[in-house]
């Protein structure tokens, strides 16, 4: 029982730090609040900004997806107990975060800038919906299972794991990934575009393509022709616009995980 108490106790901690993080990242895309953003310090040699920056980003990016990939679950479970497996995962990604956060190298220089009030609060509007849109997606296929407290929850409870059911809540049903919809829109709403913030956005974008397609292949490994189907009638990050055709009722896997 101990153990169990334990494993339960090291999800909720991660979980804590993941939530943490989440929170400090908005405010260091946003330059917001935060005591470092990534636009705040002094600027230094531009050629040494831009590789630590683009090392940083691709730790995360490597971490991120290696992890996630089924062939190295099958590994790191002989190592982590199975319950705690997601959580380590959500451990590493908040740590890959924080060291980002804490070495990212402000670079100079502006892209854009608007100065119309309107639209700058229009673009800070869209920037928020698209930060609401990522957490309120998490919870449309299950936010405790996708950062692991449902795992340790039922651990802790005794009740062996089941996998999510395979469906299509809410924009689900327009776009396959309406949470990475939502990291676009928080990435590239800005009322203000340094060379730092470009380059993660970019850099970002290119990742979020990449983990895309890996995912997609887990997921038709996973589900088959029903995943198939789902791919076919349903647009990736924008709706498929079909006359006199209802949105796809077709279930689609819960678990997205890039």
């Amino acid at each position: 029982m101990l153990g169990r108490i334990l494993t339960f106790a090291y999800g909720v901690v991660s979980y804590a730090i993941f939530f943490g993080t989440f929170l400090y990242a908005i405010g260091f895309v946003g330059n917001l609040v935060v005591p470092k953003t990534m636009d705040s310090g002094a600027t230094g040699s531009i050629g040494l900004a831009l590789a630590v920056d683009l090392a940083l980003l691709l730790a995360f990016a490597a971490q991120h997806s290696i992890m996630a990939r089924p062939a190295f679950k099958r590994a790191w479970t002989r190592i982590v107990p199975e319950p705690a497996e997601r959580s380590t995962y959500v451990l590493a990604s908040s740590a890959a975060l924080i060291l980002l956060f804490w070495q990212w190298q402000p670079i100079g220089g502006i892209v854009w800038d608007v100065t119309s009030p309107s639209i700058r609060v229009a673009l800070q509007a869209t920037c928020a919906v698209g930060w609401l849109t990522v957490l309120v997606s998490t919870f449309l296929i299950n936010h405790f299972d996708l950062f692991g407290l449902r795992q340790v929850w039922l651990h802790l409870i005794g009740r062996p794991y089941t996998h999510l059911s395979f469906r299509t809540p809410g924009p689900y049903r327009f776009v396959r990934h309406p949470l990475y919809v939502g990291w676009l829109l928080a990435f590239w709403a800005t009322p203000t575009m340094s060379i730092a913030h470009l380059v993660f956005a970019l850099a970002t974008t290119g990742y979020i393509l990449v983990a895309i397609q890996l995912e997609e292949r887990d997921l038709v490994d996973a589900h088959g022709e029903r995943y198939e189907r789902y791919r076919k009638s349903v647009g990736m990050l924008f709706p498929r616009v079909r006359r006199n055709q209802a949105p796809a009722r077709v279930k689609a896997v819960a678990d997205a995980r890039p």
